[in-house]
């Protein structure tokens, strides 16, 4: 089992006499990219490249709002509807169309 430490890609920096530097929590990581995957041995176009520009809290807000009144849109004309429904039922049952009580036979 090969120690954490001993790692090539992340190596804690050590002082000369072989002990760890800094006081509790503040040790530094060197990150080393891996040996076979170097960007110098695999040339690819700039086009190829996808960079991630990062979060963009205006368009994030936006289609946040966006979808929030979208959804609750939906369920307005939900709500709508089950209301015209309970109106209709209310109504038959004022005229005397429908009635609850089942009929006897």
């Amino acid at each position: 089992m090969r120690d954490s430490t001993s790692s090539p890609e992340m190596r804690e920096s050590k002082s000369s006499n072989g002990e760890e530097e800094g006081v509790a929590g503040s040790s530094t990581l060197r990150l080393r990219s891996h040996p076979i995957l170097s960007s110098s041995q695999f040339s690819v176009p700039q086009s190829f490249q996808f960079r991630f520009p990062g979060p963009s809290v205006v368009k994030e807000i936006i289609i946040g709002f966006t979808l929030g009144l979208a959804a609750g849109g939906l369920w307005k004309m939900h709500h709508w509807n089950e209301q015209r429904k309970t109106r209709a039922f209310y109504d038959l049952l004022e005229k005397g169309e429908i009635s609850v009580v089942a009929a006897e036979e």
